[in-house]
């Protein structure tokens, strides 16, 4: 009983990436995960509570792997200019990933306090990786740097996913020249 329980919690979660990919989190609603796992209304409300607890959810499950591929790519990196840059380039790669998907359709706006402070939670454990790259730049004020980097990520994400007319990999060579040289660009 126990195992086909995790299985349709499981099942639940993904169909919850899936509508969160597709509509953001206006499309996450019980009657369409329901749907989605061929179980009825009153079955998704005995392993959720509300569309926050599943967004909760996702969080605890999705973002911590999200993390520790940003984290394995910048461990790769030997130098801090290579370490910011693997910190925005494998955030916007893993745009493309389905499984991905979800924790950048999340929006904190309909949420509730819990959920947000999830989610605030979740991004300032993201943030804090690239903290320690910034201050070996020489930036005087690296968490407020690290904070805007995200911004910078975040504009980048979006612009991906609104299918812009530039190619993803433009986006993130753009991304990459504006964390490490600013609007002056790269001195020659």
């Amino acid at each position: 009983m126990a195992e086909h329980r995790t299985m349709q919690r499981g099942a639940l979660l993904d169909a919850a990436r899936s509508l969160l990919s597709e509509g953001g989190t206006e499309a996450l609603t019980f009657p369409a995960l329901a749907e989605r796992t061929g179980l009825a209304r009153s079955s998704v409300y005995e392993y959720f509570r509300s569309r926050a607890a599943v967004v909760e959810e996702l969080c605890a499950v999705d973002f911590p792997v999200w993390a520790a591929e940003v984290e394995f790519a910048m461990a790769g990196a030997d130098t801090p200019e290579d370490k910011v840059a693997a910190y925005v380039r494998k955030q916007l790669e893993l745009v493309g990933d389905r499984r991905h998907r979800a924790v950048v359709a999340i929006s904190a706006g309909e949420l509730d306090d819990g959920a947000r402070e999830k989610i605030r939670a979740a991004h300032g454990g993201l943030v804090a990786m690239v903290v320690d790259a910034l201050a070996q730049l020489g930036m005087t004020e690296p968490r407020l740097g690290a904070m805007l980097l995200q911004g910078v990520v975040d504009a980048a994400v979006r612009r991906i996913e609104l299918g812009a007319a530039e190619d993803p990999d433009r986006i993130a060579e753009a991304a990459v020249a504006l964390a490490l040289h600013g609007v002056t660009g790269p001195r020659p």
